[in-house]
């Protein structure tokens, strides 16, 4: 299994242009600026965690078009001002749906032996492609039934593309199906009546519709706007 899992883990770098090289220094400037802007990149992708990752866009689920929507508004919105902080919330809230998700599956990954891999199994860069995929349909098959069968996912909605290639990679390694029985296990499916309602899941459309509303409105509107919060407060 340990053999198996380190030829699937075991990637190689290929440069292609020599001359590529002579331009780049063998050491940068700062090295530990270099270290840390690598770091913070791979953060920053991890903390994403985009839904499709062939979607260069980010676009096409609701869930990531309203998580990117919100990142490109925060952008553009004055750091500190009351707007920033309420995107600020959506947008730690949508990611907070997203990292229970995964803490889900690490759990699951874990209780079956795989301590050390767990994060390894479960990271999915963007450049993933379906044409890579050893087991796609049989996958597909084991993710829908996650989805229906188990409470892994938190929302009623198509569950996020990544795992279908996290599935694949567990097929592969021949213990898709005991992760399904460990799913079933631990995490039955929910009553409607009990199912809650995650994060930033609510209302996507409600979501997206603040948002540009708020993207419709200047800095000035928006220091207008915290002005009269502040004079409504003193008043009170």
């Amino acid at each position: 299994m340990g053999a198996t899992f380190k030829k699937f883990c075991c990637c190689c770098c290929v440069v292609d242009e020599e001359d590529e090289d002579e331009k780049q220094p063998l050491v940068p400037q700062d090295p530990l600026e270099y270290f840390n802007r690598e770091v913070q990149k791979r953060r920053d992708e991890e903390t994403n965690l985009w839904s499709e990752p062939g979607d260069t866009s980010h676009t096409e689920r609701d869930d990531d078009r309203a998580l990117y929507v919100l990142l490109q508004a925060r952008n553009k919105t004055r750091m500190g001002s009351t707007g920033y902080r309420r995107l600020s919330v959506d947008i730690e809230a949508m990611r907070d749906t997203r990292r229970e998700v995964r803490e889900k599956w690490k759990t699951i990954l874990e209780n079956l032996g795989f301590m050390a891999e767990a994060d390894s199994l479960l990271t999915v860069s963007a450049g993933a492609s379906h044409d890579r995929m050893r087991n796609a349909p049989a996958a597909r098959d084991l993710l829908h039934t996650l989805h229906s069968e188990t409470s892994v996912f938190n929302s009623r909605e198509p569950p996020p593309e990544r795992y279908l290639f996290i599935l694949d990679r567990l097929i592969y390694l021949d213990i898709a199906e005991d992760f399904l029985a460990k799913a079933r296990r631990f995490y039955p499916p929910r009553d409607d009546s009990d199912e809650e309602t995650p994060g930033l899941a609510i209302n996507l459309p409600l979501l997206l519709a603040r948002v540009e509303a708020m993207n419709g409105r200047g800095d000035g509107d928006e220091e207008e706007s915290e002005t009269e919060d502040g004079n409504s407060s003193d008043r009170s």
